[in-house]
């Protein structure tokens, strides 16, 4: 019975499609047809004008965009199952045509990327009826691209039966920092969930023109293996499509969208405050992600922290956003603030900034101070007030992500800096 489509996707090269298709020889009685997604600038002539390769078809992705490309494509295909190959994926020679069943209860199998020490889940053999009814993310609600499988199996449990072990091999590995940093991410997609009553948390975003990476912070406060309280997100007046992008995410719920005029960050976030019911709070730049175990790393460090800490933060990593990805650029560690005169020569910015809810509203929420009406440098501004009477605690964890990007405020106006401390004064 021809029950399987097979889709290859994220191939870079001709040798690696070749290898990919010619390991799909064994299971050639299963094959209903192979679509092979590429990318616009890639020609498929050669594979196409193979007459060793039958029912083949080459697609190529919709704006380079492999999530929404297989969210219409799904609901063309016919056959019960998709079986997915990616990057320099091909099947293993001891995969038979029986080898590739579901049970009535297990509507897809994984398998497991290995690379050194790290092991990350991709789905292989997926009924279509269940795809027809999960979407994929898109390139605007990932980090990266590489995350869209492992996005996918995150909130989808199964058995151990539903695990096939090396029935997928590689034919290259890439283990270049950039690649094992972003494999340890994904990772993380796996963790158990949890649920911790206390203390609570609540994310809050404040989004001007950040339409082509808003969604991605979105999609990371709820891709967690422990939800927030809550997810309140501010549009500030924004003139590009962020709104009409948020309002998909706004549930009314868990995550709640607002809109106003351009007044900048700490206006915003002031409009924000009333409507936040948990203990403490998260800063989350709308051009910055987290990390999946993000709330239940912070919350754990919160349980224990004293009552007389305003501030807790911790270290960030840096990403460098190109034309078409991300670059891992390093960790940067936080260090102990004592006081004023340590905050305002600190290597700004600091973060991930979690703020004790009950103080910050104690001093009437983010300052709006005259330098450039309150429009540039709110976290040090609100940073500025509220050490004056309370502590700051620094530990050492990593799960805030910071993209550096052309259109980064922090990186427009860094020249403005000296001149805004000299307002403080």
């Amino acid at each position: 019975m021809k029950d399987i489509t097979v889709i290859l996707a994220h191939y870079s090269n001709l040798a690696a499609i070749r290898k990919a298709l010619a390991s799909l020889k064994n299971i050639d009685s299963r094959l209903d047809s192979i679509i092979i997604l590429h990318e616009q600038a890639m020609s498929l002539n050669t594979i196409q004008n193979d007459s060793n390769v039958k029912q083949i078809q080459s697609i190529p992705l919709q704006e380079n965009d492999l999530g929404k490309t297989l969210n219409n494509l799904i609901h063309k295909i016919h056959s019960s199952y998709v079986l997915f190959l990616q990057h320099t994926d091909y099947l293993s020679p001891a995969v038979q045509p029986e080898s590739l069943h579901l049970s009535q209860t297990d509507p897809f199998l994984k398998t497991l990327y290995r690379n050194r020490n790290i092991a990350v889940e991709h789905p292989l053999l997926v009924s279509t009826a269940f795809l027809k009814r999960q979407q994929f993310l898109t390139n605007f609600q990932l980090p990266f691209k590489e995350a869209l499988f492992p996005a996918w199996l995150f909130d989808k449990p199964s058995p151990e039966k539903s695990y096939r072990d090396n029935f997928v091999l590689q034919s290259r590995k890439n283990s270049s920092a950039n690649n094992m940093e972003k494999q340890k991410f994904m990772q993380k997609y796996q963790l158990n969930k949890n649920k911790t009553a206390n203390p609570s948390l609540s994310v809050l975003i404040s989004n001007y023109n950040m339409e082509k990476y808003v969604e991605t912070a979105v999609a990371s406060c709820l891709l967690q293996n422990e939800q927030p309280e809550q997810v309140l997100i501010m549009d500030d007046g924004s003139t590009d499509n962020s709104y009409h992008r948020l309002q998909q995410w706004n549930d009314g719920k868990l995550v709640k969208v607002f809109s106003k005029k351009n007044e900048g960050k700490a206006i915003a976030f002031n409009h924000l405050l009333p409507h936040v019911t948990s203990e403490f709070i998260l800063e989350l730049d709308a051009d910055d992600w987290l990390d999946p175990d993000a709330i239940f790393v912070i919350k754990s460090h919160l349980a224990n922290l004293s009552e007389e800490v305003a501030v807790l933060y911790g270290n960030l990593r840096k990403w460098k956003q190109s034309a078409e990805d991300v670059l891992f650029k390093g960790v940067k560690k936080g260090k102990i603030i004592n006081g004023r005169t340590d905050l305002l020569s600190y290597h700004f910015p600091l973060g991930p900034r979690i703020y004790r809810t009950l103080n910050l509203k104690r001093i009437g929420g983010f300052p709006v101070i005259s330098y450039k009406d309150g429009r540039l440098y709110e976290d040090v501004s609100v940073l500025n007030e509220l050490i004056k009477k309370d502590r700051f605690q620094y530990r050492d964890f990593t799960v805030y992500n910071v993209r550096e990007h052309k259109e980064s405020i922090t990186q427009t106006n860094l020249p403005n800096w000296n001149e805004y401390l000299k307002s403080l004064k």
